[in-house]
């Protein structure tokens, strides 16, 4: 039979190992689950940031929708309405 190494029989030292081991791999908030949180919270943050950035676009092109001409403007080039006896033809490039 093989002889156990002199640290093995350290019982305090044998405690952390097996402690050590239980943390990394056993337990609920493991190494995997922390990383994998870690990644996801960079996702939210990021999604966040951009979420605010259209929010203020928003808010911008709403306060100038009260404007008539630029809510003209605005129903013309983005919503395509179009006046009376007036054709419009939308282009798109590939």
């Amino acid at each position: 039979m093989a002889k156990l190494p002199s640290f093995l029989k350290n019982k305090y030292i044998l405690t952390v190992i097996v402690f050590i081991i239980y943390m990394l791999f056993l337990d609920d908030t493991d190494v995997f689950s922390l990383v994998h949180n870690l990644n996801k919270r960079s996702e939210l943050s990021t999604q966040n940031k951009v979420m605010k950035k259209q929010l203020s676009e928003t808010q911008r092109t709403l306060r100038q929708l009260h404007d008539i001409n630029y809510l003209e403007t605005y129903a013309r080039s983005k919503k395509f309405f179009k006046k009376e006896n007036e054709e419009i033809f939308v282009i798109t490039y590939k």
